[in-house]
This record gives structure tokens, C-alpha cells and sequence, in this order.
């Protein structure tokens, strides 16, 4: 194959079958563990294993990207929040989505802890974090819509205690309940 055939584009069926396949370990990881099998991610995705592993060719492959894509979609739901909604309700709105990436996180972590420890994957994924954080801060602090004296780092530090506390039976509505004592707390 020349170097220009092996630059071209991917097929439009074969991101299509990329993105299924991510959907459908998100879902399967959270309804049967980190350790379903590649082979039932793609009888669900529907279809061959032959279409699954040019994409992910291991598991740590596929675990890393419904991570990376976590991720993303976090950090993209901050910008688009602050254009559909004042400051303060696109902080307090992102912050729930932040529930869905928890749980997420949560069911394939140990995946996560065993292929990334010292990876770039955590520093990258930090990085995107902290400035959705920063910019959601930033918004809401300059509407006037929470104190002036809140900090990013103030934000942050609650996160990590969301996080913390995400385990046992009903964590999700109390960590909700939280996000919603920590909005009235930041707000003026």
C-alpha cells in the first residue's frame, strides 16, 4: 500500500462500527463488569470480531477508550452548557453529568489502574477536566451568579470527594443531593 492510501480518511461505516462498539462496552461494562469478553462486545454491537479488533485489538484498547470518550464528552458539555444556560446552571448541570462519568469510571477502573498507572491517559484526562472546571468557574464567578471568592481549586477539591463517596447502594441520588447543597452554597 502507497503512503498516500495508507493516510486516507477512515470509511464512514468503519467510525460508525468504532462509535457502536464504544456504546456498547460503556453498557456492557456497567451491566457485566470490566472483564465482559471482547467477543460479547461484539455479538451485542452486532457485529463480527473480525470488525472489532482492527479497532481494539486488546481490551486496555477498548476500556481506554470509553474512557477517552468519557472524558471528551465531559469537557465538551461544559462549552455547550454555557451557551444554552446562564453560569450557574451550566455549572450545577455539568456537575450531574459528572455523575454519569463517575459511575462510568467506577465499573472500569481497576481496568483502568493496571494499564495507565503513569500514563499520559490520567495527566490528558485531568488536564480536560480542570479547565472545563475552570471555565464553567470562571463564567459563573464574572455573571455575579456565585462568589467572587470561590476558587477552581474549591470545585475541584468537592469533585474529589464525589468521587470518593461513589460506592454502596444509592451513591448517585446522594452524590446529586450534594451537587445541589455545594450549587447553594457557591451561589450569591
Amino acid at each position: 500500500m502507497s503512503a498516500e492510501g495508507s493516510a486516507r480518511k477512515p470509511r464512514a461505516d468503519g467510525l460508525r462500527n468504532r462509535e457502536r462498539l464504544i456504546d456498547v462496552a460503556k453498557a456492557a461494562f456497567a451491566e457485566a463488569g470490566p472483564d465482559v469478553s471482547l467477543e460479547e462486545i461484539a455479538r451485542r454491537a452486532e457485529v463480527g470480531i473480525g470488525t472489532l479488533y482492527p479497532h481494539f485489538p486488546t481490551r486496555d484498547a477498548i476500556v481506554e477508550a470509553v474512557y477517552r470518550r468519557e472524558v471528551q464528552q465531559l469537557s465538551d458539555a461544559a462549552q455547550r452548557l454555557l451557551a444554552a444556560r446562564p453560569p450557574l446552571e451550566a455549572l450545577r448541570e455539568w456537575l450531574k453529568l459528572m455523575v454519569d462519568y463517575m459511575a462510568t469510571k467506577k465499573v472500569i477502573a481497576p481496568a483502568l489502574r493496571t494499564m495507565a498507572e503513569g500514563s499520559a491517559i490520567y495527566e490528558s484526562s485531568g488536564v480536560l477536566l480542570r479547565a472545563a472546571v475552570t471555565r464553567l468557574v470562571e463564567a459563573a464567578i464574572a455573571a455575579g451568579e456565585i462568589r467572587s471568592d470561590v476558587e477552581v481549586a474549591d470545585v475541584l477539591h468537592a469533585m474529589t470527594g464525589f468521587a470518593f463517596g461513589a460506592a454502596g447502594p444509592g451513591w448517585e441520588a446522594r452524590t446529586l443531593r450534594l451537587i445541589d447543597i455545594l450549587m447553594d452554597g457557591l451561589a450569591r
